[in-house]
Order: structure tokens, then sequence, then C-alpha cells
């Protein structure tokens, strides 16, 4: 295995000021959020061994929860009013002997300019990536008219920006000694005497700022993983003897349970079916056959699980599942059906945005509508990992 010598810090406790209410880095691009994308950016780099990603201090518990974060092993860490204050929060997490240090709003970092970057820190002492300024620019006097074009000897900076840890912690020591705030990692090392490596960075390693950048983000973002694949599964269970219901991952206790093999989730059976379809794979009935006593009275997460690590393993993702619940009783109202989007939202690691669960009494037609028993249909959406 090629060596990993580098902790990555990704920050992303930002507020989004200029997003327009759009939280940019939760917003969703090809299925998953702008921040998983960076994270699973900075994972494929070599240099990388760990992750630790800084976000708001009211929002560690929500993002602690996220499935696709638990998958990448990352540490998470408090944000601090500043950038500056973030960024020491990040590193006082890491134990490696270089720190790279990169914006969760850049999405699609490529992995060998991380490693080149940390290569180059770990060389130099400090190392940013940079790329030339394309366009012109203009100087304006107070009325805003042109008075002159230069862009000799410009360049843009980009993340993940290295330094050597003890560097950056003593710059950082340093600026909160004097109350300076500086804009990045760069100014801040700069500031205090440490010369700046710089290695060729990325044209698609954008920035998310404004809300138009998301368009551009999304082309590139689904340009990269291509189609999507639907697939869709029905599932229905008869009410057993026992109480205890259990629908799409939520226990509704004073309703009777399903009769089935397991404990008779009809929705969460359903979009296992789905997405087995959706990867090309056998059903849940030859996945998990009945005959089998290891899987009497599993619990459908399980089976659900089962089904996005075989569909993974497949090379599929799911980005989308819609659900439709048929059935007379019991009543589900908004709550409930809300509940159960965000449980499925969680289980299948995709933003709640993605999923949606409707539910209808069946006209009071069938066994549905006789109280007899419960239907769920899924069409689940996958892509390419």
């Amino acid at each position: 295995m090629a060596e990993q010598f580098a902790d990555a810090v990704i920050v992303a406790a930002g507020s989004s000021r200029r997003m327009e209410g759009v939280d940019k880095l939760a917003a969703p691009l090809a299925g998953r959020p702008v921040l998983a994308w960076a994270i699973d950016s900075m994972r494929k780099a070599r240099s990388v061994r760990r992750i630790v990603v800084v976000t708001a201090a009211e929002r560690l518990d929500e993002l602690a929860r996220q499935p696709w974060l638990r998958e990448a092993g990352a540490v998470l860490a408090p944000g601090g009013a500043e950038r500056q204050g973030s960024v020491a929060s990040g590193v006082a997490q890491t134990d490696a002997s270089i720190v790279l240090v990169h914006d969760g709003a850049r999405p699609f970092v490529r992995a060998d300019v991380v490693d080149a970057v940390a290569d180059a820190a770990r060389r130099h002492g400090a190392a940013i990536p940079i790329l030339p300024v394309a366009d012109s620019l203009k100087h304006l006097d107070v009325a805003g008219r042109a008075l002159a074009t230069d862009r000799d000897g410009l360049y843009r900076a980009q993340t993940p920006q290295g330094a050597h840890r003890d560097l950056l912690i003593a710059a950082h020591e340093a600026a909160e000694a004097s109350g300076r705030q500086y804009g990045d990692e760069a100014a801040l090392l700069e500031a205090h005497g440490i010369p700046i490596a710089t290695v060729r960075g990325d044209a698609a390693n954008l920035k998310v700022t404004e809300p138009d950048d998301l368009l551009l983000i999304g082309a590139i973002a689904s340009a990269r993983v291509g189609s999507p694949r639907y697939a869709s599964a029905t599932d229905s269970h008869p009410f057993g003897p026992e109480d205890g219901l259990m629908l799409g991952g939520l226990l509704i206790p004073e309703a009777p349970r399903l009769f089935g093999h397991s404990d008779g989730d009809v929705v969460l059976h359903a979009v296992s079916d789905a997405l087995f379809a959706a990867a090309g794979l056998a059903d849940l009935g030859r996945q998990a056959p009945a005959s089998d006593p290891s899987t009497r009275g599993i619990a459908s997460n399980e089976l659900l699980r089962m089904a996005i690590e075989r569909s993974g393993s497949a090379g599929w993702r799911t980005v989308s599942a819609d659900v439709s619940i048929l059935g007379s009783r019991p009543r589900l109202g908004g709550a409930r059906l809300d509940e159960i989007r965000r449980l499925l939202a969680g289980l299948l690691a995709i933003p709640v945005e993605q999923v949606s669960i409707k539910a209808s009494t069946g006209n009071l037609g069938g066994p549905e509508g006789a109280g007899r028993a419960i239907t769920a249909t899924a069409l689940v959406g996958v892509m390419p990992r």
C-alpha cells in the first residue's frame, strides 16, 4: 500500500452567507451532498490516512448520524467563530506529520493534486495548489471606470493547502496571540515567515460560493457519474396476531404486526428488492430466503443494509427512493410519514429531499382496504459508484 502520511482537515463550518438560504455543503450533487463528494475526493488520495471534518457545533450530532460520514471513518471537530479558529480546532485532532486543509465546498479535487500538495509540503514545509489567472483583471477608479489591465504573475490559490503540523500549529498560536485573521493557510504561514511551495491545481477544483456555482458543479457531477438506473418492487404482508407494526423502520406499538419470515416491514422489503433489481442482482427472496433459519425474525433494516452492501459491491449507490404505502390501517398521517421518510433517508445515506413517502387507503378495496394487509411499492434510483 502507498504511504499514508497526511491528515486532512475538511472545513465545513461556514454559514453559506452568499447562498441565498441554501446550505451549500448539504446541497445534493447527483444525489449526494457536496460535503460527501469533498470527503470522498480526499479519501482517494494515497497520502491521506485520516480525515477530520470541522462543522458548526450545533450540527455535530446531525452530521455524526450520516452514514456516508461514518463510512469515511471521519473524525468530527467543532468549528470556531471564524475560519481560522475552525482550522485550528481541526488541526488539534490530527497527529500526522503533514496536515492538509481543504474547503468542504470544493467537491472535485483530484487525488493526484492532493498527493502533489502533500509531497511538496513534506519536502518544503508548506505547499498550495495554484492556477494562472485566465481572465483579464481591471483596476477601477472611484466611478467604476476601468483604468488598467494586468494579470501577469497572478495565480488563483486552491485547496488543499498543506504544511508540517508543527509549523501550522505555531502559526495559529502566533495569530491567536496577535488577534490577526488570515484568509487561508498560505496567508497565515507567509505572515509568520514560512515560504510556500506551489503545485499545479486543477480547473475542476471549483468552490461553491454562490447559488449559480451549484449549476456548474451539478453539471460536472452528473457527467462524472453517468445516467441513473431505476427499478421498482412491491411487497405485501397480512397482519398477524401480535402487536408492534414495523413500517419503514418506524415502530408503531399499538398497531398489529405484519406476519412474515422477518419483522414484516413491507416498506423496507420493497426498497431492498428494488435496490437489488436496480443493481442487476437476484431478488430479496433469493438473497434472504424464508428457508434460511438465520434470517427468521430478522429486522428489515438488516435486510436493507445487505441490499446496500451488495449493490455497492456491484458498483451502484442509491440516489433516490419513492415509496407508496397501501392500507386502511393504521392511519399514518403527516407526522408518521415524515418520520418514515427521515428514517429511510438515513438508512440509505441519501438526503431526505431524495426520498418520497406516500400513503393511500386503497378506497377500501381489496385486503388492504379491508384492513387485513399492507402493501408497499418502491421505485429506487441508483448511480454508478
